[in-house]
């Protein structure tokens, strides 16, 4: 059953000194209830605006300009401040990057999670909360004594393991995790991934994954969608984005990712920046770092279905095996291109 559904998103930031952002334009995807679905994609694709929207929580500057957020049934953009506040946390929460910003230095982890459970349980006793603060803890593979630590007093695997305890305190539907795992090493990063999908696995929860990291998606995720310039340039299930990935920007990132199967071989990165979304192109925003651009790759994009549920959005100059084949070479990215 579908849990959430993005249909035609599109998201603006105003600015005081200049013409407005269009940080996402056009973003539909969807994904049933227990599945992990995982956005993708550089430093200002606009992933994390995705996930602000859903979660109704852009800054003032922000706003919904076209299409909707169906989450169980309801689109989320028309509810009112009340009706979200009362989602979040009891059906909607959320994994945030830094877990020292988001913790209140000032009270102890388990009174932390003690109010998120008693601001929607006002019939929860303190002793209540914290026994469920407590059993949360061990879940997430923290000792239950750390309740009454402060954020100081942990590591920081521990404090982003304490995010995600509070994140579940109320066995929410979905939970929108936004790069939980980027300032952490990655022997930390490793086991904090692998205890999130445990738990979703066992408590029969959604994930929304962003991630700059294509190796997190691999990881963690069902469905991946991959993000550039503010658009979806492909969406599919892992096996389709990792084995039959159609568009060159997902072959890029790709690229830029270690494998430990096959031979060893030198990481490409894909050169240049992304677009200016104050003045969007009005075909592909990959355009300008694309080697494979062809004249035809100014104009709108095509949206193709390949399979059931796997799309991708690109004029394809060549076919799709030589793409990949291609991809590959450190050359092709480093030639002058686009040859448009």
């Amino acid at each position: 059953m579908t849990l959430l559904e993005v249909n035609d998103l599109h998201v603006v930031y105003s600015q005081s000194n200049g013409p407005d952002v269009h940080a996402v334009r056009g973003v539909s995807f969807e994904f049933d209830e227990n599945e992990t679905f995982g956005l993708v994609g550089e430093s200002g694709c606009g992933k994390t605006t995705v996930a602000n929207a859903i979660l109704r929580s852009l800054p003032d500057n922000g706003r919904v300009t076209e299409g909707e957020i169906i989450f169980d049934g309801q689109n989320l953009i028309d509810l009112s401040e009340e009706e979200i506040r009362d989602l979040r946390w009891e059906k909607l929460s959320m994994i945030p990057q830094s877990a020292m910003a988001s913790l209140n230095k000032v009270y102890t982890v388990g009174t932390q999670i003690r109010e998120a459970i008693q601001a929607h349980r006002e019939d929860v006793s303190d002793d209540e909360a914290i026994d469920r603060a407590r059993e949360l803890l061990e879940m997430v593979g923290i000792d239950a004594d750390r309740v009454s630590s402060y954020p100081h007093e942990l590591s920081g695997g521990m404090r982003q393991r304490a995010i995600i305890a509070m994140a579940l305190a109320l066995d929410p539907n979905l939970v929108v995790a936004d790069e939980p795992t980027t300032a952490l090493d990655v022997i930390i990063q490793g086991q904090i991934l692998h205890r999130i999908r445990q738990l979703q696995n066992e408590l029969g929860i959604a994930m929304l994954m962003i991630t700059h990291d294509i190796s997190v998606v691999a990881e963690t995720c069902d469905k991946v969608g991959v993000m550039y310039g503010g658009e979806l340039m492909e969406v599919g299930t892992t096996y389709d984005i990792f084995d039959d990935a159609h568009h060159p920007y997902t072959l890029g990132l790709q690229n830029g990712f270690p494998s430990i199967e096959g031979e060893t071989q030198d990481l490409v990165s894909i050169p240049g920046a992304p677009p200016d979304l104050s003045d969007p192109p009005s075909g592909c925003p990959f355009v300008d770092r694309c080697p494979f651009a062809t004249g035809a790759c100014t104009q709108p994009l095509p949206r193709e279905e390949l399979d059931d549920g796997h799309f991708v959005r690109c004029h394809e100059p060549i076919p799709y095996e030589e793409m990949r084949e291609q991809s590959g070479r450190r050359e092709i990215w480093q030639s002058d291109t686009p040859s448009i």
